[in-house]
């Protein structure tokens, strides 16, 4: 062994991804019932669609527990940025923001904040890749989290599991369309906060019909 590998493999994790890793080591059973959950939505403004170049210009989250929305437990938060988002912003109207984040005190705000809750999102794996991006410095490259999308979710709720993505038109599982499907009011649209709320509001909808279908456990919703 080389004295780099040594030191590399020595080079211990930050208090925060240690703890981090410690809460979600436990797995969620599977025939826990889906109103004993507890879910995190979340959505991200970047500077641009590359995960690897882009940044996180601001990261919206809110808590679902219970079956509801916890309103006081929503957040915004705005990470330090290596570019501008102008590129971006006649979508979300970000270019300079106040109160940032060292990209340390984000992970760390972040990871606390996830712990070891279900992760919900729309086309939520951008959001992930572009935060594991920004992650991978403090020796995270993977969240341990249980995802679901609430894209996938409603498309397998309306037109079934085994549906041909192929056939699948996708603008109508925008969150906009979906939003007007399901009678939402698209409030604070483009905005991280306003639309991790937007979406956990979609979220609960799509929850109550997979009850009706007899999804009803851990399992059955992410089968």
């Amino acid at each position: 062994m080389t004295w780099w590998k040594f030191w590399k493999a020595a080079t211990p994790k930050t208090s925060f991804v240690q703890t981090y890793l410690e809460a979600t080591t436990d797995r969620i059973p599977g025939i826990r019932k889906v109103d004993q959950l507890n879910f995190t939505v979340l959505d991200t403004e970047t500077s641009g669609l590359d995960p690897a170049k882009d940044s996180i210009l601001s990261f919206g989250g809110v808590k679902i527990s219970q079956a509801k929305i916890l309103v006081n437990q929503a957040v915004e938060w705005y990470p330090i940025a290596t570019d501008s988002g102008k590129k971006t912003a006649a979508i979300h109207g970000l270019v300079t923001v106040p109160n940032t984040l060292s990209k340390e005190d984000f992970a760390k705000n972040f990871l606390d904040y996830i712990d070891n809750s279900i992760i919900v999102g729309h086309h939520i794996g951008f959001d992930l890749e572009i935060l594991k991006t920004l992650l991978k410095p403090f020796g995270i490259t993977q969240l341990k989290n249980p995802v679901i999308d609430t894209y996938h979710l409603a498309i397998r709720l309306e037109q079934g599991p085994m549906q041909d993505m192929s056939n699948v038109k996708h603008d109508d599982y925008s969150l906009d369309a979906l939003c007007r499907r399901y009678q939402l009011s698209p409030d604070d649209r483009h905005t991280a906060a306003g639309d991790a709320f937007l979406t956990a509001q979609l979220f609960l909808k799509l929850l109550a019909k997979a009850q009706s279908k007899g999804i009803t456990t851990f399992q059955s919703l992410l089968s």
